[in-house]
């Protein structure tokens, strides 16, 4: 799911629907998949500039992550439309540009003893695992488990969401969080996005018809994403608390 507002929505749509796109998830799959692979390029790319220029890439990172905010709003209304021949290439753009705003927690990754490679190879097997487990509990639980899941699910990321905004808010006059609070969080962060991956394989072929596999692909794209950062978050909290 991208968003709490998003969750909101598919909830209403959902309750009570039985499947409207049963062959959604799989048609989008390729396209998550792809998605992924741009986004290690688009990091891959912004660790490149960060090394090179680090000054430039500060001034890109906030250019790329206002653009790339922009751009999932734009995406995400053409795919709902199922106008897939015009959200495909802005998908693309939107993966590789998510992925240059990763290169900055990916290289703090990188820098961070006993994380590194390792610890960026363990979060996104991570969320490999994640998916195949997800993807077998999701897609056979009944709506009674669904919709309780779902509402658990939605009322833990409003929770974090707001936390997330404090921290940032604290970080900008110069009140970090302590370690373990940082720790806690990004734990949180992992078990709600988690959570989230269970409850995509359950709302979205009761939200999307099988045409709208773009909007299925973005949204299972962006809980994947997120369980990545969070499991990173939680490992260079971990090795690098003081």
């Amino acid at each position: 799911m991208a968003n709490s507002s998003n969750f909101r929505d598919a909830m209403r749509e959902v309750k009570g629907n039985s499947l409207v796109g049963p062959n959604v998830i799989p048609k989008a799959l390729p396209f998550l998949g792809g998605g992924l692979a741009l986004t290690a390029l688009g990091v891959y790319g912004g660790l490149g500039v960060l090394e090179s220029n680090p000054q430039l890439f500060m001034t890109s990172f906030w250019v790329a992550l206002i653009g790339n905010f922009i751009l999932f709003f734009v995406v995400r209304g053409i795919a709902e439309k199922a106008n897939n021949s015009l959200a495909l290439p802005l998908l693309a753009v939107y993966s590789l540009i998510s992925g240059y705003t990763l290169s900055g927690i990916i290289a703090v990754a990188l820098g961070t003893e006993g994380v590194g490679i390792q610890g960026v190879g363990i979060a996104a097997l991570g969320c490999g695992v994640t998916f195949i487990a997800a993807r077998s509990i999701g897609s056979n639980l009944s709506d009674e488990d669904g919709m309780a899941l779902t509402q658990t699910i939605q009322l833990g990321l409003i929770a974090l969401v707001v936390v997330l905004v404090g921290q940032l808010l604290f970080s900008v006059f110069g009140v970090y969080t302590p370690s373990w609070l940082e720790i806690a969080i990004s734990g949180v962060g992992v078990v709600l996005f988690a959570g989230v991956s269970v409850v995509d394989f359950y709302i979205l072929p009761r939200t999307y018809k099988d045409e709208q596999y773009l909007s299925a692909a973005l949204s299972m794209y962006l809980t994947y994403v997120n369980l990545f950062i969070f499991i990173l978050r939680l490992l260079i909290a971990i090795n690098g608390r003081d």
